[in-house]
C-alpha cells in the first residue's frame, strides 16, 4: 500500500543521521532499527501513555482515559510493524520491501485499527445515548451500532483489496449480479434486514421494555438485531422472533407511555344482598395496605354489573413496573379474599336448580 510505503520512507528519511552514525552495515543498521523500534513502541505505550493519562484524570467523564487506553495497543503493534517494514527493507539486496511482505504489514496495520474503532464505536456511542437531546439515544443505538459495524468492515475490506491490488470492478460487477440472485433466493431474510432497519428507526420498543404480541406472548426486549428480535419470556426462555414478524404484528409496550406504571385489574364477585359501600371500601383498604399498589394514580374501585350468581367489582390499581404483575395480582388477590372472609362478604359461585318432572317409571295419573 502505497500509504504504508511513504511512511517507512518519511521514518527512514529521519534515521539518516542514525544510519550515518552505525556504518554502512545493513544488519548493524536493522539491528539498529529493531532496538529504535521497540524504545518508541515502549515510549509511548508506557510513558506517554501515563502522562496523558494522568491529563485525562482531570476531566469528569471517564470516556477519555476508556478511549486511550484502548488507543495503546493499536500504537504499539503500528510502531512495532513499521520497524520490521523497515528493517525488512534494509536488509533487502536491493533496498526494497518485498511486495508480498509489504502488502502482508499493511494489511496487519488495516486490522489493527479496524479492530480498534470497532471496539471505540462500541464504548464511545453507549457513552453518548445517555446524553440528552442527541441524535443518538437507547432506541436508536442498536441501529447505530450495526450500521458502524458494516461501515469500518466494508473501509476494511476495499482497503485490504486494495492493499493486495485486486480488482475491484470485477467483484463489483459480480457482486451486482450475484446480489440480484440472493435476492430471490434470500427474499425473507432481506425482508428481516429490512424489518430490522424500520424497527430501529421507528423504535416501538426498546431494550428493557415488557411487550404483549399478537399470540398472547409476553417478555422482556433483551436484544434487537438486525435480522431478529430476542425476547426474554416470564418462565425465562428466550425466544427469537424474525423481525418481519415484528413489523408485520400487533405490539402492545407495557413499558410504553408517559411512564413505566402499569395499571392491573383484580375481578371479584359479591353475593346480591351484600353492602356494596362496605366492598368498595374493603377493597380500597386492601390496595392501600398493599406493598405492589402505588399512591399515584391512586386505587379506583368499579361497580362494572349484575352477574348471573353475584355483583361483579373490579379493582383497579397500578403497579410501578409490568414485571410485577404477577406477584402484585398474587398478593392483592389473597389480601382481597381473607378480607372477604374477615367481614363475612360472600363469595357467589354458579348454582343450577334441576327439577324432575317426574322419576323414571312413574305412571301419570
Amino acid at each position: 500500500m502505497e500509504l504504508f510505503s511513504d511512511l517507512q520512507e518519511t521514518i527512514m528519511n529521519w534515521l539518516l543521521p542514525v544510519f550515518n552514525f552505525v556504518g554502512d552495515n545493513r544488519y548493524v543498521i536493522a539491528a539498529t532499527i529493531i532496538l529504535l523500534t521497540f524504545f518508541f513502541a515502549w515510549l509511548i505505550s508506557s510513558i506517554a501513555y501515563r502522562y496523558m493519562l494522568l491529563l485525562f484524570r482531570k476531566t469528569r467523564n471517564t470516556l477519555d482515559e476508556e478511549v486511550l487506553s484502548l488507543l495503546r495497543k493499536p500504537l504499539f503493534f503500528t510502531i512495532l510493524i513499521i520497524g520490521i517494514g523497515i528493517t525488512a527493507d534494509t536488509l533487502s539486496k536491493n533496498g526494497q520491501l518485498i511486495p508480498l511482505l509489504d502488502s502482508l504489514l499493511s494489511s496487519l496495520l488495516i486490522l489493527v485499527w479496524a479492530l480498534f474503532f470497532l471496539r471505540a464505536t462500541r464504548l464511545i456511542l453507549p457513552n453518548i445515548s445517555k446524553l440528552e437531546g442527541g441524535v443518538v439515544t437507547t432506541r436508536t443505538l442498536p441501529l447505530l451500532l450495526n450500521l458502524s459495524l458494516v461501515i469500518i468492515a466494508s473501509i476494511a475490506i476495499y482497503l485490504l483489496f486494495t492493499t493486495w491490488k485486486i480488482n475491484m470492478t470485477a467483484w463489483l460487477a459480480s457482486a451486482g449480479v450475484l446480489g440480484i440472485a440472493i435476492g430471490f433466493a434470500a427474499k425473507d431474510t432481506l425482508g428481516n434486514l429490512i424489518s430490522g432497519v424500520f424497527i430501529m428507526t421507528d423504535a416501538p420498543y426498546k431494550i428493557g421494555d415488557f411487550v404483549v404480541l399478537q399470540d398472547g406472548l409476553r417478555g422482556e426486549i433483551r436484544n434487537i438485531g438486525i435480522r431478529s428480535t430476542r425476547l426474554l419470556t416470564r418462565d425465562d426462555v428466550e425466544v427469537t422472533i424474525p423481525n418481519s414478524i415484528m413489523g408485520n404484528t400487533a405490539v402492545i409496550n407495557e413499558t410504553g407511555g408517559p411512564h413505566e406504571k402499569y395499571r392491573i385489574r383484580i375481578k371479584t364477585s359479591v353475593a346480591y344482598g351484600t353492602d356494596i359501600d362496605l366492598v368498595r371500601e374493603c377493597l380500597l383498604n386492601v390496595a392501600a395496605r398493599s406493598t405492589f399498589s402505588c399512591d399515584f394514580p391512586e386505587p379506583k374501585v368499579r361497580f362494572r354489573s349484575f352477574g348471573n350468581s353475584g355483583l361483579e367489582f373490579e379493582l383497579l390499581c397500578w403497579i410501578n413496573e409490568p414485571v410485577l404483575k404477577g406477584r402484585a395480582l398474587d398478593d392483592i388477590n389473597a389480601a382481597v379474599y381473607k378480607r372477604f372472609q374477615k367481614e363475612s362478604i360472600e363469595i357467589p359461585y354458579s348454582k343450577q336448580d334441576v327439577y324432575i318432572k317426574e322419576m323414571p317409571g312413574q305412571k301419570k295419573s
